[in-house]
């Protein structure tokens, strides 16, 4: 069984720069048949010009880019007053996560590890720096 992964904006933002080390990790994960999702939300964050992102936008071809619905939303905003922090994006990158038990690749682990550690889940999810 592989467990799922999940990127962040960071994994984009790392894509669509050319970062060979995130292009070969993800392409082993489909060898893999890992699922690898990413929140519409993270999508928002790191997508600025179709022009531009040609290759940002094959790369999210093979990727479950999963919609955010009313109770991740509100989960999401919940995590994010226990947690004392505001970024709502980074809230839903680990509410998805933990919903779907899968490795979050990010560029920002610190705060996803205290979004984490403020859901107080077992098993939390893993973290993996971009």
């Amino acid at each position: 069984m592989n467990i799922p992964y999940l990127y962040d904006a960071g994994a984009l933002i790392a894509i669509d720069n050319g970062d060979r080390h995130m292009w070969a990790r993800h392409h082993l994960a489909l060898e893999d048949g890992r699922d690898i999702h990413v929140p519409s939300v993270v999508v928002s964050q790191a997508w600025r010009d179709a022009r531009r992102q040609v290759r940002l936008g094959k790369f999210l071809a093979g990727c479950d880019v999963a919609p955010v619905g009313l109770e991740t939303a509100k989960a999401a905003g919940i995590l994010c007053g226990k947690a004392g922090t505001a970024d709502v994006v980074d809230a839903t990158v680990v509410v998805m996560a933990a919903t779907l038990g899968a490795i979050v690749w990010t560029s920002d682990p610190d705060d996803i590890r205290t979004l984490i550690d403020a859901q107080d889940i077992k098993p939390a999810p893993v973290i993996r720096t971009v």
